[in-house]
């Protein structure tokens, strides 16, 4: 983030960060974006006020939050992707001058150091290009095995009564945001479903599936 907002911008919006703004940033930024964190902190309007024109740059571009899943393809736990509506809800405080409002709105600071919840135990089945399920199985999570830096893909199961279910959509992959994406319900596949990945040589991924007792 290379670019600074002026601090003489005309206000044309009633958009604030008091009021709308910092809630987005306590919820999809301050586990990164705070004292103490892995990036410079944007919790107060004084640290993030200068960094206004580039914060729109890069929700618009969707490098930030580095969710790394394109929105709707999947549901998962914790997805930390930014909705249209709030991208376009940043890119407008930005336009409009990124006013402050009334400080009196702000809401209580996040808590730092919060751990999130232990992933639950999966065995893994790896997928490159496709794989035919031989038994069911109830998928609870998905994981980028080894995707290429920079590369896109798509990860779908075609069960054997003809339906897609979107299971992973990577776009512009950046190693070093790799995590697991766990579904917010677990996927229960028949034998005989297909896991494509598309296309073909984009990388493998790694199938988070619950052990059977």
């Amino acid at each position: 983030m290379a670019l600074f907002s002026s601090a003489h911008d005309v206000i044309t919006t009633p958009i604030t960060f008091s009021r709308e703004i910092c809630r987005l940033i306590y919820n999809r930024c301050a586990s990164c974006h705070r004292q103490g964190g892995s990036a410079f902190s944007l919790l107060t309007y004084q640290e993030a006020r200068p960094w206004a024109k580039a914060i729109k740059e890069e929700v618009l571009e969707r490098r930030m939050p580095p969710w790394g899943a394109v929105k709707g393809f999947g549901q998962f736990q914790d997805d930390q992707g930014l909705t249209q509506e709030q991208i376009e809800l940043i890119a407008d405080w930005v336009e409009g001058g990124a006013p402050e409002g009334d400080p009196a709105l702000l809401p209580k600071l996040p808590e730092s150091g919060q751990k999130p919840p232990p992933a639950p135990a999966a065995a893994e089945i790896a997928v490159e290009g496709e794989v035919a399920l031989k038994t069911p199985v109830t998928l609870t999570g998905i994981h980028p095995a080894k995707v290429p830096e920079g590369s896109s893909l798509m990860v779908t199961a075609e069960r054997p009564d003809g339906s897609i279910e979107p299971l992973l959509w990577l776009y512009n992959y950046k190693s070093v945001f790799t995590h697991s994406y766990w579904y917010s319900a677990a996927l229960k596949l028949p034998s005989g479903t297909k896991i494509q990945v598309t296309p073909p040589a984009a990388g493998t991924v790694a199938l988070l599936v619950k052990a059977r007792r």
